[in-house]
């Protein structure tokens, strides 16, 4: 809804603005003008990015439309399963916790937590480093060393695709004059035409350069914005298990490995610790 209200605000502020001043919204269908310039963005696109990212756009669109994936109830139950294993293994040992870590879809814990476990990469990187507590790592700077070169990894697989849309944004404005030139050449081969004619033909050409600085900053860089705004925000959910996780390493309680988990988190998306407690005073216990 935030993408769609936003779209619909530039485009009427620009062109009810620009009606409103008494001119004739025909003279910007210029459908050749945006042929040359999107048809160039995208060819430029495809030249500048690798495979990856240009399977990644794919879930640009549905991502922007979605928003951050995580909201307080996903956060409040990713606490949970946190706690839920923490306290297992407290009680029973770090080995307690094998058989959960090597099968998460049958496992009674994660079945507890749906959103969690339907979340493919936040399971593997949970079980990940739930395993290589369980088989004996005892050094939590060295785990978290390993931590951070993974996220930082996940950071520049998405910053690829920010960068491959902010890049949309910069060379437009410069596409759109390359349009504006084009049409000008054009306007050069009339040029024994009356003022009227040559007066639309510039208008006509003028419009490039309108298109290309419009599309630019109309649309790509606030997108380019609001994918890095959302990728940003889903961060914080790994970033709080890697809290927790380090908290459990260095031997504290669940409910305070939780708390430093919790405390990862971005506020206006961070359950209260009265929220934590209650939620977590209601869990099952781990068998």
């Amino acid at each position: 809804m935030r993408l769609i209200v936003g779209i619909l605000v530039v485009v009427l502020s620009v062109f009810g603005g620009y009606a409103a001043m008494g001119a004739h919204l025909e003279v910007l269908w210029q459908p050749f003008e945006g042929v040359i310039i999107l048809g160039a963005a995208i060819g430029a696109f495809v030249i500048a990015n690798p495979p990856a990212v240009l399977k990644g756009m794919g879930g640009v669109f549905g991502t922007l439309f979605r928003g951050p994936r995580y909201d307080k109830a996903a956060y409040l139950e990713l606490l949970g399963l946190q706690y839920t294993l923490f306290k297992l293994a407290k009680s029973k040992g770090n080995l307690a916790l094998e058989a959960h870590v090597e099968n998460p879809r049958e496992s009674t814990i994660f079945g507890q937590f749906p959103k969690f476990s339907s979340d493919h990469h936040a399971v593997e990187f949970m079980c990940d480093y739930l395993r290589m507590i369980t088989l004996g790592t005892e050094n939590a700077h060295e785990l978290e060393a390993l931590m951070d070169e993974e996220l930082e990894t996940h950071h520049q697989e998405r910053e690829r695709i920010v960068g491959a849309v902010q890049a949309l944004a910069d060379g437009t404005p410069a596409l759109g004059i390359v349009a504006a030139v084009l049409g000008v050449i054009k306007t050069m081969g009339s040029i024994d035409q009356p003022p009227e004619v040559l007066g639309h033909l510039i208008g006509g050409a003028l419009v490039g350069t309108f298109l290309g600085v419009f599309v630019a900053y109309g649309f790509f860089a606030p997108m380019a914005q609001s994918l890095r705004n959302i990728y940003e925000a889903e961060s914080k959910y790994y970033l709080s298990m890697k809290a927790g996780l380090l908290a459990h390493m260095a031997g504290y309680a669940p409910a305070v490995s939780i708390e430093f988990a919790r405390k990862a988190l971005m506020s206006e998306v961070r359950p209260t610790f009265t929220e934590v407690e209650q939620s977590t005073a209601a869990l099952q216990p781990a068998g």
